[in-house]
């Protein structure tokens, strides 16, 4: 047994620096033998996330190539296609990153405890977070329900140094059978929006630490006063990436503490994001109910609408609410499949205050339309802009995209890269819109920009109203 293979189950780590679990294997002395599963949880996930993970899946079996390994591609439940292959290639080990949604914690525990019944040697490494999600806590003992002191906990403490890719992943003497890509059919459901949306993806280990030298070279030092204007490249622009764990947030966060040191006047508040993301994750980790249900149980009788068909609704996921700055939004989420943050908010505002829709039904449509999704950040925020969240400011928030777009995006640079309407010579980017689209919606450039679906002040009139009637029905109970 000490000679026979380790089985490395590559899943969002799609990536050979900065991994725990591959530099254990590699210094176990043992062939090791690395496995993509395309089981029933990766399956469920959106289009775009599903055809983004397709991408950096053939991205990272190149690399594996170049170190003279390979990945081995096989379909079906986690646990029988591993003791498939343990059959195959006389392997006694699997080893595997952490994840930490519901799903993924329910199927790698069942897998663990089935593959050490079995006498077999099933282990999980860290490295998708800075911070297991059971090591940071309060001093009472419990996690943390607000960000900022959860920042000041952790803003201090001692982070590990990213890993250094192995020289070499021994090989096994042969190979188990592997599956073709192809024959997964990753982007089936993307359709038309394949072909626009590709050239926006920044794909692969290499392009992301590309991107992270780029962003503390150019870009950190004016992060405090850019990050929130759309229509500037000024954000790391590392979502993707963080997503499929081509680049670790250990790796941002040296970047980030190098840049501080150095004093960048941006670099602590790039290193706040990154403990943003880890806020969503202990959340999600503590609370998982944060993904399907209001976060603060008092929200649960508040009147939002759940009706997806109404006109309000497909008016929003269509991007022509006759709202620039949210219509803007929604269309770079279409053809990049990814949305700047500010925008984000202020669209998801929009579709639960001005347009008093369930927060769901647009978390829903973000896990479907966004390549860089993430379950954690996904929820946490659309329930943090509705309301209903963890860290809710003490008011209730309306974003006014109007007010937004003149301070964020003073001179429509955004605006006018993604509305086509109304320009005489719209960008290429405005019409790659109407190219991604199904064509069943029946949208052209030269179709009239609709006026808005529900006027700002009475939209947010009849939010705050609601708000304050669904207040004192609560305190009345």
């Amino acid at each position: 047994m000490s000679n026979s293979p380790i089985l490395l189950w590559f899943r969002r780590d799609l990536r050979l620096g900065d991994h725990a679990a591959l530099s254990a294997a590699c210094a176990a002395g043992r062939p090791v033998i690395p496995v993509f599963i395309l089981d029933p949880e990766t399956e469920a996930v959106g289009a775009a996330a599903k055809w983004r993970l397709g991408l950096g899946i053939h991205r990272f079996g190149r690399s594996l190539s170049d170190t003279g390994s390979r990945l081995i591609l096989r379909r079906g439940r986690a646990l029988d296609v591993l003791r498939q292959l343990m059959a195959d290639t006389g392997a006694t080990a699997v080893w595997w990153s952490r994840a930490y949604d519901p799903a993924s914690v329910a199927r790698d525990s069942a897998v663990k405890t089935a593959l050490r019944d079995d006498g077999l040697d099933a282990r999980s490494f860290g490295g998708h977070l800075l911070f297991e999600p059971w090591d940071v806590a309060t001093k009472q003992g419990g996690f943390y329900k607000v960000y900022s002191p959860m920042w000041k906990t952790v803003r201090d403490r001692e982070v590990d140094m990213p890993l250094p890719a192995p020289g070499q992943i021994p090989a096994p003497e042969s190979w188990p059978a592997s599956d073709d890509l192809a024959d997964w059919q990753m982007g089936a459901a993307m359709r038309r929006g394949e072909a626009v949306m590709e050239p926006h993806q920044r794909v692969g280990e290499d392009a992301a630490r590309d991107r992270l030298d780029w962003f503390v070279d150019e870009a950190i030092g004016t992060y405090n006063d850019r990050r929130d204007m759309p229509g500037v490249d000024a954000t790391s622009g590392l979502s993707e990436n963080l997503t499929y764990g081509e680049i670790t947030p250990h790796q941002m966060w040296h970047a980030g503490l190098q840049a501080r040191e150095a004093g960048a006047p941006g670099a602590e508040h790039f290193m706040k994001e990154v403990v943003w993301r880890e806020f969503a994750y202990h959340l999600m980790y503590h609370t998982p109910e944060i993904l399907d249900r209001n976060w603060r149980p008092e929200w649960d009788g508040f009147p939002w609408s759940t009706d997806e068909g109404s006109a309000n609704v497909i008016a929003w996921k269509t991007a022509r609410t006759g709202i620039p700055l949210v219509d803007a939004g929604l269309r770079e989420l279409y053809v990049t499949g990814k949305m700047h943050n500010r925008v984000r908010m202020v669209v998801a505002s929009y579709l639960t205050k001005h347009l008093m829709v369930h927060w769901k039904i647009g978390m829903d449509w973000f896990a479907d339309k966004l390549a860089d999704w993430d379950a954690a950040s996904n929820a946490m925020g659309w329930q943090w802009v509705a309301g209903c969240g963890p860290d809710a400011a003490p008011y209730f928030r309306v974003f006014n995209p109007v007010s937004q777009a003149e301070k964020f995006d003073p001179h429509s640079t955004y605006i006018r890269r993604w509305l086509a309407e109304g320009q005489r010579n719209p960008s290429d980017t405005a019409l790659s819109y109407f190219d991604a689209v199904p064509k069943s919606w029946g949208l052209t450039p030269a179709k009239p920009y609709p006026g808005p679906v529900v006027a700002l002040d009475a939209g947010r009139r009849a939010a705050l109203s609601a708000y304050e009637s669904h207040r004192m029905e609560t305190q009345d109970a």
